[in-house]
């Protein structure tokens, strides 16, 4: 009997070796053999099994997320609406929260929601305002949704980010390029940013002063 490894059989059906590792613990489809070490094998003949076997259901996911710690209030408010919304349309869904700008890739909150997207794991993603995801690069994130399968909600399509977030996220977009061109330490790189800093309070002030 051929027996193929846990990554040439989840090519063979379509999905990833997390969703095969997972569906083994749950019991919905068990390896052929599993060796002393755990490596999981399967057999040729469990490429017609898998088809009848029993799917996971698909979660929705609310994904919130807010700029800074100072914020916390405003994501506490967002995490609520998003949960009304959810109880409204009566999904089973589980909540992702983030702190941090809107340019940055790396947050936790953001890898999770990604990582379970790819997983085949998610049906749909709910978020308040459409930045709330991510300032830029939204269109490969929806893109990446459509791949899988997976739709996008947006409860509010009308808000505009406040202007500190904005700020913040300018800020930050300048720091980067700045450490790029100039090095981290540079006179320059300070000397940038705190214009930059400067002329974003000084607008705050005069808009204030309306």
């Amino acid at each position: 009997m051929e027996l193929v490894s846990i990554g040439k059989f989840a090519k063979m059906v379509g999905v990833t070796t997390t969703t095969l590792r997972r569906m083994h613990q749950s019991g919905d489809f068990i390896p052929h053999h599993v060796t002393k070490g755990g490596t999981r094998y399967y057999s040729m003949e469990q490429l017609k099994e898998f088809s009848n076997a029993p799917e996971t259901e698909k979660l929705v996911v609310g994904y919130c997320r807010v700029s800074t710690p100072a914020q916390k209030d405003d994501l506490q408010t967002q995490v609520e609406n998003v949960k009304s919304y959810m109880y409204a349309k009566g999904y089973k869904f589980e909540i992702i929260t983030d702190v941090g700008s809107g340019i940055n890739y790396k947050k936790k909150g953001l890898r999770q929601l990604v990582n379970k997207i790819n997983n085949h794991e998610v049906s749909t993603v709910v978020i308040l305002y459409k930045d709330r995801l991510i300032r830029f690069g939204y269109e490969l994130l929806e893109y990446l949704c459509e791949i899988n399968g997976v739709s996008i909600e947006i409860i509010d399509n009308t808000e505009q980010s406040k202007e500190q977030e904005l700020t913040d996220d300018l800020i930050q977009i300048i720091t980067v390029f700045a450490n790029r061109l100039y090095g981290q330490r540079s006179k320059k790189t300070k000397r940038l940013i705190d214009e930059v800093k400067k002329n974003a309070e000084s607008g705050k002030d005069k808009a204030s002063a309306y």
